[in-house]
């Protein structure tokens, strides 16, 4: 059977249940929380006191609270600090141990559909057009299957080429616990920070690196030679670094650009390099748009 899922290993189940679910959310993470629906989902993340990401998260909004699918290597202290905030308010917090995350790597024109063994279906809002993923246990894959779905997922080479292209950072591959600002991810621009709610860890921080207008660093995707060989920590050239290679699939690649240096260096007729082999830097329509705000 062909899969139109990849199965992510890399990521864990967060649940947060209870009353008082939404209220806790609201003054902790990036994300807004008001007139959030059933089965919608919202980018967000928990951050340092500093403005730096602890970790960041894909929201489904469910019944009873909120699942969070995030990073599996830093889903516990996740889990631990939650629970450090909670104080008195009525919240379970659990990780779900049994439940994985599939994602499809196509846009989901169809917007939400059923997906057989899955107990719940999201769409993640960081891409043109969407993407579909899916959570499901092993009882309720078996069910369906009857076997492992590592066994049934299409490459995951699929699924990091699909994010690396639309530029879109993931924890544990091109970012750390406490390593980086939301700005540096594009988080700001990929509708994971609601600056208008009210107060949340590390608001102070970013608030002010917003109103200050110019975003020093962005994550942007590269594109290299199919003869060039990308090895994450690699340094772009201009002929001064520029950037620092985060993640890559073939010949595809993130890189966190310093941007004013990479304009700075573009402007006086000098080529970014990798390993001495010129490379394409691409320029969302949200970084134009940055670009000329700048002027």
């Amino acid at each position: 059977m062909t899969s139109p899922f990849v199965y992510l290993q890399h990521r864990a189940v967060l649940s947060l249940q209870g009353p008082d679910t939404i209220t806790l959310l609201e003054r902790l993470v990036t994300n807004a929380t008001d007139n959030w629906a059933p089965g919608t989902t919202r980018y967000g993340a928990l951050l340092t006191p500093q403005g730096k990401i602890l970790s960041d998260y894909l929201a489904i909004r469910i019944e009873d609270g909120v699942l969070l699918d995030t990073a599996a290597e830093h889903v516990d202290d996740l889990a631990k600090r939650m629970k450090m905030f909670r104080l008195r308010s009525q919240v379970e917090i659990e990780k779900l141990e049994d439940v994985f995350v599939i994602a499809g790597t196509e846009p989901a024109s169809e917007g939400l559909r059923p997906i057989s063994g899955a107990q719940h279906v999201y769409l993640d809002p960081r891409y043109p057009g969407g993407r579909l993923r899916g959570l499901a246990t092993r009882e309720s894959w078996a069910a369906w299957f009857g076997y492992h779905p590592a066994e049934w997922s299409r490459p995951m080479s699929e699924y990091h080429t699909d994010r690396i292209t639309h530029g879109i950072p993931e924890q544990g591959f091109d970012f750390g616990a406490a390593d980086v600002f939301p700005a540096d991810i594009n988080m700001d621009v990929l509708g994971g920070v609601a600056l208008n709610k009210g107060c949340f860890v590390g608001q102070e921080v970013v608030s002010r690196m917003h109103r200050r207008g110019t975003i020093r660093k962005r994550t942007l995707p590269i594109i290299a030679t199919t003869d060039t060989t990308l090895t994450p920590g690699d340094d772009l050239l201009a002929p001064a670094p520029v950037g620092t290679l985060t993640s890559c699939e073939a010949e595809n690649g993130l890189a966190r650009m310093r941007v004013d240096r990479w304009l700075k260096a573009t402007s006086d007729g000098h080529a970014v390099t990798l390993n001495e082999t010129p490379v394409t830097i691409a320029k969302p329509d949200w970084l134009v748009a940055e670009v000329e705000a700048m002027k």
